[in-house]
């Protein structure tokens, strides 16, 4: 009001004007979603055209960004395989100006409270770090492009799982590295040559991220391999011993082992998993001669939905190693849970990874005397 008479054109109204913000709000053209689309991404390339013309070759463009809406669509193998609609749009207009992504950043950003009353909160946002693609950057095929992902992506991922973000977080934190890969090239063609869209590139670069996570399971110990395939199956749904016996066996275990160890239940020719809440109180790690991830990562988890104490006692007694291949596996199981609609047990390993350096901390001012 008080700046209204000396910049009249730009403070000219009584209230913001609206019809130029970079919304896509249907009700602003008649209810027409298709409408109201095309004018964010038209709006969104030309302000990246305009920041391409004027970015300088010295200094990175930052652009801070958090979208989680995705759809599900079919992928090669018929599989179903998740796509930011939000990240699409963005990322269409930023690649299709000349900009290539070098570097993105996860941030903190919200209210660990927040994500406890919705899982499918975000918990951080995503700076990308952008610079303009040099004029002789290279064309790829949609395989080179696989192929560059299946052979960089396991790295960038390990540098964020070590960092700690969130499980909740992981697969749009994912897109920053794979979208650099893939706008590193000045286009990227299928098989007929005609071009691979930005929506195809982000259902590659989830399913890449689903192969991993799926890889690493190798590294799990044997009776852990067990417990997670059933899971994918059945959830803690009973089965026939028969199908377990056979499971087990191809995991190099069996179930009367894995009975003994303390996370399933066999009776009367069915077996199921055992849910956290029928594992023993007061368990010790410590005096316990067969420990699976599976079993001190449930363990952890109940610890931690009570107790960010009683969860760094156990995480104390579990030594470093053991504890480092559970706060693994909740990344996995996350996954699982979010893409099975369990909402409740997806929320308890996101709490059990977002709590970790919490936890370490707690576990290296634990006193030994005074873990059980």
């Amino acid at each position: 009001r008080t700046l209204g008479s000396i910049y009249p054109d730009t403070l000219g109204t009584l209230l913001a004007p609206k019809k130029s913000e970079l919304v896509a709000t249907p009700h602003r053209f008649g209810g027409d979603k298709r409408r109201a689309q095309e004018f964010f991404e038209e709006g969104l390339s030309e302000a990246f055209a305009r920041m391409r013309e004027a970015a300088s070759p010295d200094h990175p463009v930052t652009i801070y960004y958090a979208f989680k809406q995705a759809e599900a669509n079919a992928g090669g193998d018929g599989t179903m395989v998740a796509a930011s609609t939000g990240w699409e749009s963005m990322l269409e207009g930023l690649i299709s100006t000349g900009f290539q992504i070098t570097g993105t950043w996860p941030m903190r950003t919200e209210l660990t409270g927040n994500l406890k009353k919705n899982v499918g909160a975000l918990a951080s946002s995503i700076v990308l770090v952008c610079r303009p693609r040099p004029e002789g950057a290279p064309p790829a095929t949609r395989r080179e492009f696989q192929n560059a992902l299946r052979r960089e992506l396991p790295g960038d991922l390990k540098v964020m799982m070590g960092e700690n973000i969130a499980p909740v977080d992981l697969a749009q934190a994912t897109i920053g590295p794979g979208m650099a890969i893939y706008s590193r090239y000045s286009e990227v063609l299928e098989a007929d040559g005609s071009p691979l869209p930005v929506r195809a590139a982000l259902q590659m670069i989830n399913g890449v991220l689903d192969e991993i996570l799926a890889e690493q399971e190798g590294e799990l110990d044997d009776d852990s391999r067990f417990c997670l395939a059933w899971f994918t199956q059945r959830a803690h749904d009973t089965g026939p011993f028969g199908e377990a016996d056979v499971l087990a066996r191809a995991r190099n275990t069996s179930v009367a082992g894995l009975e003994r160890a303390g996370v399933v239940s066999s009776r009367g020719g069915d077996v199921r998993l055992l849910r956290r809440d029928e594992l023993p109180e007061g368990w010790d790690p410590t005096e316990d001669d067969r420990v699976p991830a599976w079993e001190s990562t449930q363990h952890l988890v109940r610890a931690v939905m009570r107790s960010e104490r009683e969860a760094a006692a156990l995480v104390k007694a579990l030594g470093p190693e053991r504890a480092e291949s559970s706060r693994a596996l909740s990344y996995r199981l996350y996954q699982l849970c979010e893409r099975k609609s369990r909402a409740e047990d997806a929320l308890a390993y996101n709490t059990l990874v977002q709590s970790w350096p919490r936890l370490q901390q707690l576990a290296a001012e634990e006193p030994e005397s005074s873990l059980f």
